[in-house]
């Protein structure tokens, strides 16, 4: 645990994630761009943390071991009500993506990221009113649609797969195959 320095050009930021190396570089990165960086494992470290230290910026994983990330969110804007929260996920979908937003935070991006990235979107659009992210315009693949839709209802069942899977009317290992896959991309990544 570090000690955050006195300062009036300080960045402090809270950095959770549960994969080690994945922290420890993107808090060196953070760091030489002006961030005072420290870092949770875990949602009662971060807690714990941001109690102490009451930092302005915190990134935070969605996905920490068998905790969830956006319960967090609530809980941080109780302790520090201006932190800017920037959730970040393997497993992109616009259902996390609109509830995180919901829930306070205020920008999402997809792993992998770059600290530039990272800085970006914490620092940009300092406007509290901003809408959550809309769906693209063109129209989804099917098998992105269908991704979609059992993330919105996983999050309505607050992530338990037994009852996501009565609601959608499929077997639970079904669902669990589905879930374990990475989400499809509409279209492969082209520059425009």
């Amino acid at each position: 645990m570090t000690e955050l320095p006195e300062g009036d050009n300080l960045r402090p930021l809270l950095l959770v994630d549960d994969d080690t190396t994945f922290v420890q570089v993107l808090a060196r990165a953070l760091g030489s761009r002006g961030f005072h960086v420290i870092t949770a494992n875990t949602l009662t470290a971060a807690l714990a943390l941001a109690r102490q230290h009451k930092p302005r910026y915190c990134v935070l994983d969605l996905k920490l071991g068998e905790e969830n990330g956006l319960r967090l969110i609530p809980e941080l804007h109780t302790l520090v009500p201006d932190v800017r929260i920037l959730l970040l996920t393997g497993y992109a979908s616009i259902a996390t993506a609109v509830e995180a937003i919901k829930r306070g935070a205020h920008d999402y991006l997809a792993k992998p990221v770059d600290a530039d990235a990272v800085m970006r979107a914490l620092l940009d659009g300092d406007d509290d009113g901003e809408e959550p992210p809309e769906a693209p315009e063109q129209p989804l693949a099917l098998r992105r649609l269908e991704w979609e839709h059992i993330q919105r209802v996983l999050t309505e069942c607050d992530g338990n797969i037994s009852e996501t899977a009565r609601r959608l009317g499929m077997h639970r290992r079904t669902l669990q195959r589905k879930l374990n896959k990475h989400p499809v991309r509409e279209r492969p990544d082209l520059e425009q």
